[in-house]
């Protein structure tokens, strides 16, 4: 198996272990909220202050990952967020499960920036849509896989137990990583010649680093088009992971054990959505050229997500609502492996910093979100559902955004580029 798969691969136990911790807490969550005695609105918050902390940091810790290089810190990064999952465990109210949740995602910002700064070394231009759909679609098999374990273990031995067992699988991971990867393919014993020019495209390979010219990066139109993209699209993809169990149970009445299937359903659909986004991206990349490729693919699979998300907000039907919240899920993915690859296009060998600015963005989405859906189901008397039309709204402006970025120009240098069709 080529070496570039097999760092691959450890970055899909990663993004498993990442979304296992990351939803572990939106499964418990009817328990936890029954316990320490949390509403809607501070429930709203504990999301928020998840997602803020992992915005706050996301930016310095892409560059981290471009500077010292993936090894280093995603080790760091995810040593830090397996503690925070255990401390979550042992919190005794509202107050101190916020602080908890704001350094659990300060400690996991940077987790897909450093991922994508390895792909970036490590895959050609042509393999990365492909490549960052396999990443995020390992990810929602986390999430997947979170209600199917989350719910036994909290029935046997109560929630907090849950998060003690996860963060000991990050711990794991780490030594597995920081023993066997190294930063640059020229670095690994075993990757072979013919290897090394597929993944340069035949030229030299590139400087480790490169200094970010954010002043630069900043009077480009496309960079901001990228950050509004992203802000506006995770608004309706954070209600998936820290409100979907919630709103099954009060919103829609399922129980506990009916939870744990269904909950898990739109991260199965997820996963396959971002293995069909990548792997599309990346032929119409070959067949079509770099701006379609990205473009068509990010733009149809928003907009029909914003269509879906509209109709399981208005729609009474009982097997109508639900389908169309977890397909809304399915369309939306596909959209990740091609914004994701969007940023390598742009960012070259700073890909680190300019997908982390974009998740800074995102997460700032997502707090808002967060809060905002709190908010929104306290002041309709706990109506869920219209709760969902501004995740809607907010996807469909995502959709409109996208459409108008441009990845065939590099923010920050000039990069090979795959031919574009005859």
């Amino acid at each position: 198996m080529p070496y570039r798969y097999r760092t691959l691969a450890l970055l899909l136990l990663m993004a498993v272990v990442t979304y296992l911790d990351r939803v572990c807490i939106g499964v418990a969550g009817p328990r936890m909220q029954a316990e320490l005695g949390i509403g809607p609105a501070g429930w709203g918050w504990v999301g928020s202050a998840f997602a803020l902390g992992y915005a706050l940091f996301e930016v310095p810790t892409g560059m981290m990952a471009d500077r010292r290089g993936a090894r280093v810190t995603l080790t760091r990064i995810v040593l830090w967020w397996s503690v925070f999952t255990v401390l979550t465990g042992a919190v005794s109210g509202l107050a101190l499960l916020l602080v908890v949740r704001f350094l659990f995602g300060a400690g996991e910002a940077g987790a897909f920036p450093g991922a994508t700064s390895s792909v970036s070394r490590w895959f050609p231009t042509t393999e990365r849509g492909r490549a960052q759909g396999t990443v995020w679609m390992a990810s929602r098999l986390g999430g997947a896989l979170s209600p199917y374990l989350v719910t036994p273990i909290q029935s046997a031995w109560g929630w907090r137990t849950t998060f003690y067992l996860f963060g000991c699988l990050g711990v794991l991971w780490c030594a597995l990583w920081y023993g066997w990867y190294r930063d640059r393919p020229e670095q690994k014993k075993g990757v072979t010649a013919a290897e090394l020019a597929v993944i340069h495209g035949g030229s030299a390979p590139a400087a480790v680093h490169v200094p970010v010219p954010w002043r630069r990066v900043m009077r480009r139109a496309t960079f901001w088009k990228l950050l509004v993209t992203y802000h506006a699209y995770s608004w309706g993809s954070f209600f998936y992971l820290h409100w979907l169990s919630t709103i099954l149970q009060k919103g829609r009445g399922f129980t506990e054990h009916e939870t744990k299937f269904w909950a898990s359903l739109p991260f199965l659909l997820g996963a396959l959505g971002n293995l069909l986004g990548g792997t599309l991206s990346d032929l119409l990349v070959r067949r079509r050229g770099l701006i379609f490729g990205r473009r068509v693919v990010g733009t149809a699979g928003l907009g029909l997500g914003a269509i879906l998300l509209f109709v399981a907000a208005v729609t009474p039907h009982p097997i109508v609502a639900p389908l169309s919240l977890w397909f809304a899920y399915f369309s939306m993915d596909c959209f990740m492996a091609a914004v994701w690859a969007t940023t390598l296009d742009l960012g070259g060998r700073s890909a680190g910093a300019i997908s982390g600015a974009m998740n800074m963005a995102g997460q700032l989405g997502s707090a808002l979100s967060s809060a905002a859906f709190g908010s929104f189901v306290a002041a309709f008397h706990s109506d869920y559902n219209r709760a969902l039309i501004p995740l809607a709204l907010m996807t469909a402006v995502a959709s409109i955004v996208f459409s108008r970025v441009d990845p065939s120009v590099p923010l920050v240098e000039d990069l090979p580029r795959p031919a574009a069709p005859a």
